[in-house]
């Protein structure tokens, strides 16, 4: 499974909701996310551009992807980004990758 960072900022209805009707936002993204198989690990409320961080691991881009669409389309958020993430082996791979692919590359010249 992968891991990803999604940041989201509500839209003025859903904070309007949430002020009028506290709830418990991380209990829906959790729902969400093992719908389509993956797990939260950490939800988190933020101040600044983002209302919300969220640690999340799921199957693959696809499930993610589907996730964040489903959010997108229920008009609860007014933007965000996703972000997949590496772990320390993933990168180490990358690197190695990254080594031998650079022996093919010619960078541009003046």
């Amino acid at each position: 499974m992968a891991f990803y960072m999604f940041q989201g900022r509500y839209s003025t209805d859903a904070l309007r909701a949430m002020v009028d009707n506290p709830q418990d936002r991380e209990a829906a993204g959790r729902a969400l996310i093992e719908a389509v198989g993956g797990k939260l690990h950490q939800f988190f409320f933020s101040f600044g551009t983002d209302d919300v961080v969220a640690i999340v691991e799921a199957p693959d881009d696809t499930a993610m992807a589907a996730c964040s669409l489903a959010l997108g389309a229920s008009g609860a958020m007014s933007g965000g980004a996703t972000t997949k993430l590496m772990t320390s082996p993933e990168a180490m791979a990358a690197m190695s990758a990254a080594k031998n692919a650079s022996k093919s590359y010619k960078p541009a010249t003046g």
